[in-house]
């Protein structure tokens, strides 16, 4: 994946509070290195709520035709929200590299 550079903005540029006012904008960075764990959902105790899906700060989380849910990795920082908001705890962080 190929890294886009951004001009940083300043202090009279930034959102009050840090709002973030493009989502899903780990589109346009390569977060993947940002990760010591990733999510990993077993389908087996997933109940197709959505909570994962709404929740990820940044659209990693994506649905197949199926209606099933997997992590792209690709936009994925590890932060974890999917795996604390998954009420019947199919989503587990997992260490990268193992």
């Amino acid at each position: 994946m190929k890294c886009v550079r951004t001009t940083l903005k300043g202090w009279r540029e930034i959102p009050e509070g840090g709002t973030i006012t493009e989502p899903g904008s780990s589109v346009n960075f390569d977060v993947t290195a940002w990760r010591t764990s990733s999510p990993l959902i077993d389908q087996n105790k997933c109940t197709k709520c959505g909570l994962c899906f709404l929740y990820c700060p940044d659209s990693a989380i994506e649905i197949d035709v199926d209606g099933n849910y997997h992590v792209n990795l690709s936009y994925c920082k590890g932060c974890g929200i999917c795996a604390k908001e998954c009420a019947p705890k199919a989503i587990t962080m997992v260490k990268e590299g193992h």
